[in-house]
């Protein structure tokens, strides 16, 4: 049987024209001749009240017209444009032929100029008004084509009406049919191998089919004119039964529904459709009676069981619904997409199902009865506790250059350096195209195959639970885009919006900052489907949380243009919210809820109190804080505290996906005074790691953005907000940005090993230039202390004990005499004092010491802590290879210990000196490198 398919849809799957009892509905454009090839002129007819409908009434109506050709690289990759956008072109200016049919006429070749070396495929075209505000394309919003033939191609034999493959229709129905041929013949049609009609030495024929016997037809076209192969073309219909009413068996779920390891039982929730065939590699993709679905009493849900699968197969299926609507299953757990799978490689999606082509249209689910199930590895995994929580936002597409989970998990052992104890990922569920945000969701419960397969993500979430980390996916709940069958099922056609009796889709927006269409959350159904893939997501893949995204849209109070009013208190997204968190908690007691909800305090302080997390912006505050301004630079909001919240339930973050880099706006915007300057790539970097001191020590979860460690400085908005950006682990080689991360990861481990840092006894005194964080606790006190203008700064500290605090950061220690502390801070300078001697795990503020440098070598000389009661760790860093000398001398100059004397490989050095066998008092450090020299003064307490 030849495919054939004159309309075709890009981006969304393909839905056909409407039947009618008597008529089918007219194409959108029709051409003459009916087979071009390259070298003829055409004449393209195009009716505007068809397709989207949206130039009816319009005029003028310009074209805008390409060609899929041998060298395009893929079913939508024009060449040879023309159509200047937006302006009036008369190149492509349409003559009104009135009744809103619209004419242009060209020669194909030389209007495009397309060189004869190349071959054309097909005819592309959109059309427009003059500016481009209003454009016509097919029904579902897609591009239109026609086919391009070749000069040797022989006799053709094609139907014009149906332009579907297969259609079924009510017994009764009249079925139009209208075929032509490239040349006169004897054109014959067959219906079920019976002759109905004939025209002998024609090009045309036309027939009307009055369908009567129930069940499954070929139609057949046979043109003949005795010289040339005789010419074929095929098309199915079928007579619908009466549609068998039977209870849907309970415990039914939406969508697929593994009843053994061949046998399945599906479920659409469709109310107010008149039939429903699936069709898939089961049956061919042919509306079979005996794959006609049941419907409930209940008039809404419609299913069938599917017998005889073979076990560990996948298989590809659709829904054929009323009027030859053909749509894949709204809980699909795997897509096909004839239009991106091409670009996903065979690395990053192993032995992926190719797609069923010249069986169907658009995208199509995947079933997999009997797939053996997932070896887990670890089955006990204890999340780290709400308050407790380290997150690494990424987008895995920017993060690293392959995109699959595999190299992801390769990536773990840098993040778990890093200290975090959760990753979040932005969406992995299928989202149209395949680089994204992720944020334009077509299939919620399906895998992305972009990033890799099912068992791919279940390893990477294995791997990261084996070293102790959670795994929190962003769920985008609040819309769809059109490639959903959410959308597709009920939809308005003209508008482009979904049709007023969609089950869960609002006509509108009802709130501001929308994009896609807007689910109505107060709709059963809506819930019923957001409840089915949460599940699905907890229990298939053992992920530890969800981040809402846009929560605050889960609304149906209508403030499509009010922010002000969005934001309010709304009792009903609470109870939307509560009960969505309540399905996640019975699946899972302790999964995380977060919310980025951004909304009314009150609002967020029940949602609090019910257990949810959410996040908490404090972008601005704390870059105008690392930029040196000090008006609106106070980010005591960070702490649930500060909000007035029982619980520590907020999620601080400095950068997100969705706010510009901190050390970006320091670069081009940060502020200066003198030769101290922010906009200093070394001095902007130490800003940030002082405002990470200011972050992390603060109790409660907290979130960084990906390479925020690293001083990632390339804007959000470079190229554009949701562009590809580039993927920098080069920084990792830069001393200071490694520095960076070494704070950073200095910071998330005090904060992981010392109870302190999640103390309730805190005080904040954030609103001036020189800040301070005072925390207290039983085990340990600790006081943060920094001074964020561009100029000298004191702050005055009163401290709850005497004695001695030692600094986390320099090493150093700070005797306490007075309990009222003023520290006078040169600009950027902080500290970080804990009651408790702490040693950083790693060589994480080395240039905050006393440093001394060869240009040559650029050695780096450090030791910690100091002063030192039982041992001290000698620390420093070699740009290259070298002979090294380290020994200890006394205040009269004698050596007392010699610690190295031999040659080091590039990189940081430590060497531990026991101080238990020197006396009280002062010693020098004595480094010798390649004959340069540096040293530093360590002091011993007894």
């Amino acid at each position: 049987m030849k495919f054939r398919l004159l309309l075709f849809i890009l981006f969304v799957p393909f839905i056909s024209s409407e039947w009618s009892e008597n008529a089918l509905q007219a194409q959108v454009i029709s051409v003459s001749p009916v087979f071009p090839n390259a070298d003829d002129t055409i004449t393209i007819t195009f009716d505007a009240t068809q397709g989207n409908g949206a130039l009816t009434g319009v005029s003028p109506v310009y074209g805008h017209i390409g060609l899929i050709t041998s060298n395009s690289t893929s079913p939508t990759d024009w060449q040879y444009v023309v159509g200047n956008w937006g302006q009036a072109d008369p190149a492509t200016l349409m003559t009104d032929l009135g009744n809103n049919l619209h004419q242009i006429k060209y020669h194909i070749r030389s209007f495009h100029g397309v060189p004869t070396t190349e071959t054309v495929l097909q005819l592309a075209f959109v059309f427009r008004n003059a500016d481009g505000s209003i454009v016509g394309r097919a029904a579902s919003g897609s591009d239109i084509y026609y086919n391009v033939y070749s000069s040797g191609s022989g006799l053709i034999g094609q139907f014009i009406t149906p332009s579907q493959n297969q259609i079924a229709v009510a017994s009764g129905a009249t079925i139009p049919v209208s075929a032509a041929a490239s040349g006169a013949a004897t054109m014959t049609l067959f219906d079920n191998g019976t002759q109905i009609a004939q025209s002998t030495n024609a090009t045309s024929l036309g027939h009307t089919i009055t369908a009567t016997a129930t069940g499954l037809h070929l139609v057949e076209l046979v043109v003949d004119d005795t010289i040339n192969p005789p010419a074929r073309d095929t098309f199915y219909y079928t007579v619908n039964p009466p549609v068998p009413v039977q209870t849907m068996p309970a415990g039914t779920e939406l969508g697929v529904n593994y009843l053994n390891d061949s046998t399945v039982r599906l479920r659409l929730y469709a109310p107010n459709k008149q039939y429903i065939y699936v069709i898939g590699d089961f049956n061919n993709w042919q509306f079979n009676p005996n794959y006609y679905m049941k419907r409930d009493p209940d008039g809404a849900n419609w299913w069938l069981d599917i017998t005889g699968l073979t076990p560990d197969t996948e298989y590809a299926y659709q829904y054929a619904v009323d009027d030859n609507l053909v749509v894949a299953d709204p809980l699909s757990e795997l897509v096909l997409d004839p239009f991106n799978d091409g670009f996903i490689s065979n690395a990053t999606y192993p032995n992926l199902k190719p797609y069923p082509t010249g069986k169907t249209t658009g995208i199509v689910s995947v079933m997999h009865p009997g797939r053996p199930a997932y070896n887990w590895q670890i089955t006990n995994f204890q999340k780290p506790a709400k308050e407790e929580l380290v997150v690494y936002e990424l987008l895995i597409r920017d993060f690293i250059a392959a995109h699959d989970y595999q190299t992801l998990i390769d990536t773990l052992d840098y993040l778990e350096r890093l200290g975090i104890n959760a990753i979040e990922l932005m969406p992995v569920n299928e989202f149209e195209g395949n680089e994204s945000w992720g944020y334009n969701p077509s299939f919620h419960m399906a895998l992305d195959k972009y990033y890799g397969s099912i068992d791919d993500f279940k390893a990477f979430i294995d791997e990261c639970h084996s070293r102790g980390i959670a795994v929190i996916v962003d769920v985008v709940y609040n819309h769809a885009f059109s490639q959903s069958p959410l959308c597709q099922l009920y939809w308005n056609t003209g508008a482009f919006q979904p049709s007023a009796d969609n089950p869960w889709l609002n006509e509108t927006a009802r709130h501001p900052f929308n994009v896609g269409y807007d689910f109505n959350h107060e709709a059963q159904p809506t819930k019923d489907w957001v409840h089915r893939v949460m599940k699905y997501w907890i229990e298939e893949f053992k992920i530890d949380g969800f981040r809402f995204d846009l929560s605050k849209g889960f609304t149906q109070t209508n403030h499509p243009n009010n922010v002000g009013a969005w934001s309010a208190f709304d009792q009903s997204r609470i109870d939307i919210l509560e009960e969505y968190a309540d399905t996640c908690w019975a699946t899972d007691p302790d999964f995380y809820v977060i919310l980025e909800h951004l909304g009314d305090n009150a609002e967020e302080s029940v949602l609090s109190d019910y257990g949810m997390m959410l996040w908490g912006n404090m972008n601005y505050s704390y870059n105008e804080a690392t930029m040196g301004y000090v008006n609106g630079s106070n980010f005591a909001a960070v702490s649930h505290q500060s909000r007035g919240w029982n619980d520590p339930h907020l999620i601080g973050y400095m950068e997100s996906h969705d706010e510009e880099r901190l050390i970006y706006r320091n670069l081009n915007n940060g502020n200066s005074d003198g030769s101290y300057n922010t906009r200093d790539l070394n001095t902007a970097l130490k800003r940030v790691e002082m405002a990470a001191a200011f972050f992390f020590t603060i109790p409660g979860p907290k979130m960084l953005w990906q390479f925020g460690e690293l001083g990632y400085d390339i804007s959000i908005d470079n190229p554009c907000r949701v562009c590809n950006k580039p993927i920098l682990w080069n920084y990792q080689q830069d001393f200071n940005r490694n520095g960076l991360y070494k704070a950073f990861s200095a910071f998330i481990q005090l904060r992981n090993d010392y109870e302190t840092f999640h103390t309730d006894n805190f005080n904040l005194f954030l609103g001036n230039a020189a800040k301070a964080i005072l925390l207290n606790h039983p085990d340990m006190n600790a006081l943060v202390v920094g001074n964020f203008d561009v100029k000298q700064a004191s702050r005055t500290v009163v401290l709850p004990s005497m004695g001695w605090w030692y600094d986390f950061i320099t090493g150093d220690s700070l005797n306490v005499t007075n309990t009222s502390q003023t520290f006078t801070l040169a600009p950027g300078e902080y500290h970080l004092y804990t009651t408790q001697r702490i040693t950083p795990t790693a060589q994480a503020f080395v240039d905050n010491f006393e440093i001394e440098k060869d240009n040559d070598n650029g050695f780096l000389l450090n030791a910690y802590p100091n002063p030192a009661q039982t041992q001290t760790t000698i620390a420093y860093y070699l740009a290259n290879g070298a002979k090294v000398e380290v020994a200890i001398y006394n205040m009269l100059g004698q050596r007392v210990a010699t610690l190295a004397n031999e040659y080091q490989a590039i990189g940081d050095q430590y060497i531990e000196l026991n101080t238990n066998e020197l006396n009280a008092g002062q010693y020098i450090v004595r480094l010798v490198v390649d004959g340069a020299v540096a040293t530093k003064t360590i002091r011993v307490l007894k």
